[in-house]
């Protein structure tokens, strides 16, 4: 039986083959983030604040992983369009052991280090101790969500999109059911309150594991690309990821972890300022899915075109991802902002908490849209190989963040409404810097 043919076009048909199935895997989680949230906050006010710093510190270790997913995901997408089935075989068995080297380090932080950390900059002690209790359960679920986002590198590198709703959503509906068991004790379960989220998200990213891996077995994917097959340790295929990926875990880590620092300075504003920070993550989360999944997907075919010779076609493939980006982005920020009142009275906080965030989420909903574009960019310098320079990128943009919420939200003392602006701040820079590289072409010839 001939193998199949891995290699991509350009075309806006193959675009959105690849696009639309990742947009809806990302939907699916994004649905139980919220959900997640919408308990919390039948918990209280502090809840709901507290789960913005344990969900953005969760999201560091997270990122980390996406980081890592990027990285394989490049290598591997690098040979699909060299049609190198056995190599991919390889690359994904060296991720997975790679990815589990990483999460067991990222446990041994939280456990020892973070918690000294968090006492000293949260300033309510209630929320610090429920925040540092919490994230204890929480990060054991760690080493099942690195194995699980390797799925991601691999079904989307060889342009698989479709298989991955599948792991998702068994996720999704596992935590909103334990959720709902665990916070409040229906069904016989314990009432575990806040830490009970922390439970119900370990279970499910392991219920979320093994569904994907069987989905994978189940169309012989594991034959095709020969996995876990006669595979001996490379130790210049585990360097090859690690230097690939170290430089965008980094990237990603200190990007979230600027962000944690900005939600501990809006903590300093009270816990309505911060629970209203928590809502604008989980619209970044939903609003954003179709920007996060063109990304991905400029990442993947990027390098899939550059593996098959074809340089001279990338940046007008960027620039078609990115105005489909630009108009998914739209329609989702339109529908958020035609009765925003009524998503934000979801969380049951009462209408001084609506009235005091329609302003942030005015700001947020500009920033929607440049991150649209930027994160496109951004990913495109990814999928040419180059991850030292999204790094550069990443770095110096943060530096112009951290400067500027400091300023905002801690010197001048001004209100949220212009901490968020910081996103703006951001994602212009972020995207400024990647367009200049690409236009450059200092990443042709590019080998991975």
């Amino acid at each position: 039986m001939a193998a199949r043919d891995l290699r991509l076009d350009t075309s806006y048909r193959q675009i959105m083959a690849m696009a639309l199935p990742i947009s809806l895997a990302m939907l699916v989680p994004q649905i139980n983030f919220i959900t997640n949230n919408i308990f919390l906050g039948g918990l209280g006010e502090r809840q709901l604040a507290s789960a913005g710093i344990t969900g953005v510190y969760y999201l560091i270790f997270a990122v980390a992983g996406s980081g890592l997913n990027n990285g394989l995901q490049a290598l591997i997408a690098r040979r699909a369009g060299q049609n190198l089935h056995h190599e991919i075989g390889e690359v994904f068995f060296h991720g997975i052991w790679v990815a589990l080297g990483f999460a067991f380090l990222g446990i041994a932080i939280t456990t020892f280090a973070a918690p000294p950390l968090l006492n000293s900059m949260i300033r309510d002690p209630l929320i610090a101790e429920e925040v540092i209790s919490f994230l204890r359960i929480r990060i054991w679920g760690l080493p099942l969500l690195y194995l699980y986002v390797m799925r991601n590198a691999l079904l989307v590198g060889t342009n698989q999109t479709r298989l991955l709703i599948w792991g998702t959503l068994a996720e999704a509906l596992t935590n909103i059911a334990l959720d709902y068991a665990l916070i409040y004790g229906h069904w016989g379960f314990p009432a575990l309150g806040f830490n009970g989220a922390a439970y119900a998200s370990i279970v499910a990213e392991g219920v979320g594991l093994v569904v994907i891996y069987v989905i994978i077995h189940i169309n012989g994917i594991h034959r095709d690309f020969s996995l876990f097959e006669n595979i001996k340790w490379r130790m210049d295929m585990a360097r090859t990821i690690v230097v690939r990926s170290a430089p965008l875990m980094a990237q990603f880590i200190l990007s979230i972890a600027t962000w944690e620092y900005f939600y501990l300075l809006i903590e300093h504003h009270g816990s309505q300022a911060l629970a209203i920070s928590n809502t604008m993550r989980n619209i970044f989360g939903v609003v954003g899915i179709f920007a996060w999944a063109f990304a991905s997907t400029t990442n993947t075919m990027v390098s899939n075109i550059i593996g098959q010779g074809r340089e001279a076609e990338v940046l007008p493939l960027v620039r078609k991802i990115m105005w489909v980006s630009v108009g998914f982005s739209t329609i989702m920020i339109m529908l958020l902002n035609i009765n925003p009142g009524s998503y934000l009275a979801i969380y049951g906080q009462g209408p001084q908490f609506v009235e005091a965030a329609l302003p942030v989420l005015r700001i947020v909903s500009m920033a929607l849209w440049m991150m649209a574009v930027g994160t496109v960019w951004l990913n495109a310098v990814t999928g040419t190989g180059n991850t030292v320079v999204n790094l550069v990128i990443e770095i110096i943009t943060l530096v112009i963040y951290i400067i500027y919420v400091y300023v905002v939200l801690e010197y001048l003392n001004l209100s949220i409404v212009w901490g968020w602006g910081s996103e703006w701040v951001y994602w212009i820079s972020m995207f400024s810097m990647s367009l200049v590289y690409m236009l450059s072409g200092r990443w042709r010839g590019k080998k991975i």
